[in-house]
Formats: C-alpha cells, sequence, structure tokens
C-alpha cells in the first residue's frame, strides 16, 4: 500500500499542473459547447413552434450571448488580472446553470432575453477569456498545443449536441433546459476548483521546465526582443491589435451564425429532419479535432497569423456552400471544411495575444479585444435572421457572410508582431 502510494504522488509531481488545467478547461468546453453553443439551433425551433416568434427575435434574442460578452470584455479582462481565474470560474458556472434553468420557464418573449442574459453572463466570466487567459501565463512554447487541447473540449460537445436534441424531442425543451442548468453545477464547480493564477504560485516554471531550462529560454526571448509585456495602451496603439481583433471578429461571423441557423436551414428543406440535422454535429467534432490538433502543432512552429487567415478562406467558403446546396454531400463537406478551419483559427486566437503583447496585461488586452470580436459573433445570427424574416429563406445571407469572411483573411495576412514600444526601447 505505501508502495503505491509513492507512485501516485510521483506521477503527481511528474504531471505539470498546466496539463491538469487543460484538463478541466477541456470538460468546460464540453460542457458549454453542448448545453448551449451547438443546441442552439434546436430551441429555435422549438420556440418557433411553441410560441410563434418570428426567426429575427429569437435571433436577437441569442445574440446577447455574444453583446453581453463584448460589454463584459474590459472589466472582466481587469478582474481575470487582478484577481486570477478561479473566483470567476466559479461566478460564471453558478450563472449559467441559473440561466439555463430559467430558460426552462420562459413564456414571454422578454423571458427569454432575461434568461439569455443571465446565462450570456455566466458563459462569459466562465468560458473563453478565463480560460485562455489562464493558460497563457503557464505556457510559453507549448502556448498554441495547450489552447488547441481546450479547444478539442468545445469541439467534443458536438457528441453530446445529439442527446440534447434527443432529450428536447423526448421529454421537452422546458425538461431538457432545467436539467442542463442542474447538470452545469456538477460538473463546472468541481473543474472550477482547478484553475490558479500562474506556475509560480505552485513554485513551478511554464510548461513544466526546470529552472536551468526557463532562464535558458527567457534569455534567448530577451535576446530576440519578444519577452517584453504591452500595458493596454501600447497595444492599442499598435495595428496589428486592431488587425488580429477585426480578423477574429469577422471569423465570428460564420461561427456565429451557423450554429443558431444551419439547423432551421435544413430541416426546412426536403432532405432533412431534426434527428438528422443533429447528427452533424458529431462530423463537425471529427473536423474541428482534425483542425486543432494541426493547429495547435503548427502554431508552435509556423507563423500563426497565415494559418488563421488560411482559416478564414475556409470558413467563408463553407458558407458558401452551405448556401448553395442543402444535398447531404456538399452539406458534409461544408461542415467538414468549416469545422476544419474553426479548429485551427480558435486555438490560435489568444495565443497569437500573447505571443505578440505579453501576459502581464494580457486579460486587459483580451478583454477590449473582445468588444470587437463580439460584434461578428453578434451581426451574424442576426443578420441571417433578418435576412431569411425578409426573402424567406437564407441563400442570400449565407453567402454575403462567406464573402465579408473571405476578404477579411486580410486582416491576418498583414498583421505582424509589434515592435517594441519608444519606453521598452530607451530601456
Amino acid at each position: 500500500m505505501a508502495a503505491s502510494a509513492r507512485s501516485v504522488l510521483a506521477l503527481r509531481h511528474r504531471v505539470f499542473y498546466g496539463w491538469r488545467m487543460v484538463v478541466a478547461a477541456f470538460f468546460n468546453q464540453i460542457m458549454h459547447s453542448s448545453l448551449l453553443f451547438l443546441s442552439q439551433g434546436f430551441y429555435v425551433v422549438q420556440f418557433e413552434s411553441t410560441f410563434g416568434w418570428s426567426r429575427g427575435a429569437v435571433s436577437w434574442a441569442f445574440g446577447l450571448l455574444r453583446i453581453e460578452t463584448g460589454l463584459l470584455g474590459p472589466i472582466q479582462g481587469w478582474l481575470i488580472d487582478r484577481f486570477g481565474p478561479r473566483p470567476l470560474m466559479r461566478a460564471g458556472t453558478l450563472l449559467f446553470g441559473i440561466g439555463l434553468i430559467l430558460l426552462g420557464q420562459i413564456q414571454e418573449l422578454w423571458h427569454l432575453f432575461a434568461a439569455l442574459t443571465v446565462i450570456a453572463v455566466g458563459t462569459s466570466l466562465a468560458s473563453f477569456l478565463t480560460i485562455n487567459t489562464a493558460l497563457a501565463h503557464w505556457f510559453i512554447r507549448k502556448r498554441a498545443r495547450a489552447m488547441s487541447v481546450t479547444s478539442i473540449g468545445f469541439a467534443g460537445g458536438a457528441v453530446v449536441a445529439p442527446l440534447i436534441a434527443w432529450a428536447i424531442t423526448t421529454f421537452g425543451w422546458r425538461e431538457t433546459a432545467v436539467f442542463s442548468g442542474i447538470l452545469s453545477f456538477c460538473i463546472g464547480l468541481p473543474l472550477a476548483q482547478l484553475f490558479r493564477r500562474s506556475p509560480q504560485e505552485l513554485g513551478l516554471n511554464p510548461d513544466g521546465d526546470s529552472d536551468e531550462v526557463a532562464a535558458r529560454h527567457a534569455a534567448a526571448r530577451r535576446a530576440a526582443g519578444t519577452d517584453y509585456d504591452f500595458t493596454l495602451r501600447e497595444a492599442i496603439r499598435d495595428r496589428s491589435f486592431w488587425l488580429v481583433s477585426s480578423g477574429h471578429g469577422l471569423a465570428l461571423l460564420v461561427v456565429g451564425t451557423i450554429p443558431v441557423h444551419l439547423v432551421p436551414h435544413l430541416v426546412e428543406s426536403d432532405e432533412w429532419n431534426l434527428a438528422r440535422a443533429a447528427l452533424l454535429f458529431p462530423g463537425l467534432m471529427v473536423a474541428q479535432v482534425i483542425g486543432q490538433v494541426s493547429g495547435g502543432i503548427m502554431g508552435d512552429r509556423y507563423p500563426k497569423r497565415l494559418l488563421a487567415g488560411l482559416a478564414m478562406l475556409g470558413h467563408g467558403t463553407g458558407i458558401c456552400l452551405l448556401a448553395l446546396s442543402t444535398s447531404p454531400s456538399v452539406v458534409v463537406v461544408a461542415i467538414l471544411l468549416h469545422g476544419v478551419s474553426w479548429g485551427m483559427r480558435g486555438p490560435l486566437m489568444m495565443a497569437l495575444r500573447a505571443d505578440y503583447f505579453g501576459l502581464r496585461q494580457l486579460g486587459k488586452i483580451a478583454g477590449w479585444s473582445n468588444t470587437i470580436t463580439a460584434g461578428g459573433s453578434i451581426i451574424g445570427p442576426v443578420y441571417a435572421g433578418i435576412m431569411y424574416d425578409a426573402q424567406g429563406d437564407y441563400v442570400f445571407a449565407f453567402i454575403s457572410l462567406g464573402m465579408v469572411t473571405i476578404v477579411g483573411s486580410l486582416t491576418f495576412f498583414l498583421a505582424r508582431r509589434p515592435p517594441l514600444p519608444a519606453r521598452a526601447r530607451a530601456a
């Protein structure tokens, strides 16, 4: 027994704590993506049949999920830098679960807006920005890989999404929403406990390096001029802050639109029903995982901005294909293309900001960037819903969003590592 205990303790010390946070983030992302993000389309169909609300009105309600993220970004970034990730993860998980329970009680359209507002605040506090800002402090050389593993969790939610569709059709959308809220408490709160502010709190170095190796890598970064921490004011004065933020936002035109409108788009064709459309999400997951693994490996070796630009081309092409045909073969190709692009680009966004602007005020910098990027995820689904109400289909909406995204790839191709500000050069 004593030997077994020693072996377990030895294993605990061999596994870098940062990877435990990655595992916690992995399951956190499965929870958020499956219980709501990838299930939005299922709820849209149910709300229309239950209440008769228009597609545009429901799209505006789900747009709150992005509006709150943008508005909270600057405050949330300051809170992350000031208090660390764990308190925000706890609060966000509680609000996310409460919001889902409220979603199961709605009777009026304003109830939907209120419930989604609570969900939006919870999702923002306990998801992308908080998680990736925390991981950026724990990894430097393996930053893209760590964030890609976390993003695989978001893709993994596609395995659970068909179960949500099955639960909605079997038990009802109200019961499913309430159960989802309770489940989020049981999963999210224990995971939040594993998050720590930085490796230095535990006497560790980034990437799990020894003191000697960490010192050597730090010296190499200083010699190359890449070990400088920008302030928020210095970051927003550089064009790459605006280019990366704008590119991220333009990509979210497609990323935000497909979960809300893909299922209704397919269900209204003669070849799809709700259950069959739900089966696309595991395919989306496989494509995302392929993109995340390849993006995580290549992102630590090749310019992240170029990989992100190529992914933007994939986003735009994928949604244009969905506009042109709903035949199963074309839809599968479009979903695979979009999924690989999403998986490759997603983990690179925070890694690129950390590479360019350093860690000391990364939360603030990423938070203010969120006010720009959130615009894409708000405009995309709302615009598609309004165009649907006006024209009766998604063809023009999907093609126009795709073309804007393709042109938006230039934002990443034109970005570059910022030169050191005058203060650093003088020092």
